[in-house]
């Protein structure tokens, strides 16, 4: 994981309670990593399609995530490749090579997507073509892919502003300015764009709900509370797109916890104390998490519950964990796919994608397969089917 200082200046980190050295690979932790574990594997990844999409992250700690919108994919690298291709079979619908530097994305909607640039420009693409449409300036770098509900894209930056562009013409219609804290993760929470309000997550670990027309605050919940003496010790970002279920989001912070919010009131269900740069995943009436220290923990659905702890995949830092079938796939920072079963968080499958590592989280996409993009930028569709 990497921090951002004072706004702007970035300092390389890879795990989480880590304090690392200028110059640091991104590879390097503060926590020694657990090797990866020998184990019987009872499945196996089995392959349908790959493609290399560009340098992927060129050697940068992006988290530029492909975009599954149902009868296509689409996806970015770092060195402006971005790409349109069939879900079956990986065939390219079109390809286009920007001259930006890409930082976020791929957002979209019904007719268009959007991009952030190294130079921190707002970009729209028409999906069915991939031309240019508009391009917007922002005042400062954004991780987060930019979301839209067809009329209002939002786009997040690092300082902490949520701005509110139309979408036909990039007009900025609105901006709100959340407080960020000295020390922050390099993460990359996305907005959460509905119909009339806009939920933001920020660094200082608070939840914001935003009216869509006018970007006016309507609520906030607090995730995590900064506690202790050191800038390190006080943080509690949130670091990933909280969960919906039907009138209420699911949420998790590093440092904070783990909770369930009402969506329109921002009233807590319920909490429970969590660390976590992700949100959990939810499957068979239960709730998967990946812990900020790598171990993978399933509670409850009903009562919250603890019903089992993963531990042999410590401090390997871990993308958020996705429900497959009955087992739960999550990938780590050299590049392993893991698969565990969800009954017991038994480790039952394995395999190396991308020796570049793994940032950004498995994708189900349709047929209960997995979209799959690696640092190096290499992009594959897998299946997982027991082992014969």
């Amino acid at each position: 994981m990497r921090f951002v200082r004072n706004r702007f200046v970035t300092f390389p980190i890879a795990s989480l309670l880590l304090l690392l050295l200028a110059g640091c690979s991104t590879k390097d932790t503060f926590e020694q990593p657990l090797p990866v574990p020998d184990i019987d594997a009872t499945v196996e990844f089995k392959r349908v399609w790959t493609m290399s999409v560009g340098k992927g992250h060129d050697d940068q700690f992006l988290h530029l995530a492909p975009l599954y919108a149902g009868d296509v994919i689409y996806a970015a690298s770092a060195d402006g490749l971005l790409v349109a291709v069939e879900p079956e079979n990986g065939k390219a619908r079109w390809q286009r090579r920007s001259k930006d530097r890409i930082f976020a994305g791929i957002g979209g909607d019904n007719s268009q997507l959007y991009y952030i640039t190294r130079n921190a420009e707002l970009v729209a693409l028409s999906r069915e073509t991939s031309e240019e449409i508009w391009r917007s300036p922002l005042p400062t770098e954004g991780l987060a892919a930019p979301q839209s509900n067809g009329a209002l894209v939002v786009a997040q930056t690092t300082d902490g502003r949520v701005i509110g562009f139309d979408a036909r013409d990039g007009e900025r219609r609105w901006q709100y300015d959340g407080q960020v804290p000295v020390l922050a993760m390099r993460t990359a929470a996305a907005p959460l764009v509905g119909g009339d309000v806009v939920i933001a997550s920020f660094a200082n670990g608070r939840v914001i709900a935003l009216t869509a027309d006018a970007g006016q605050p309507i609520w906030q919940y607090e995730v995590g509370q900064p506690q202790g003496r050191t800038e390190l010790e006080r943080l509690v970002d949130i670091g990933g797109q909280p969960l919906v279920l039907d009138s209420a989001i699911m949420v998790a912070g590093y440092q904070g916890k783990l909770a369930l919010i009402d969506i329109r009131s921002g009233q807590e269900i319920w909490s429970r104390r969590a660390s976590s740069f992700y949100a959990p995943s939810i499957g068979a009436g239960n709730i998967f998490l990946a812990s900020a220290n790598g171990d993978i923990v399933a509670f409850r659905g009903n009562d919250r519950r603890e019903l089992w702890q993963q531990n042999r995949l410590s401090w390997r830092q871990l993308t958020q964990p996705v429900v497959v079938g009955e087992h739960l796939v999550t990938g780590d920072f050299e590049g392993y796919l893991h698969a565990l079963s969800l009954s017991d968080g038994s480790l039952q499958g394995q395999m190396k994608f991308d020796s570049d590592g793994i940032r950004v989280p498995v994708q189900i996409i349709e047929g209960g397969n997995l979209l799959i993009y690696g640092n190096g930028g290499r992009m594959a569709v897998f299946t997982l089917k027991t082992k014969k």
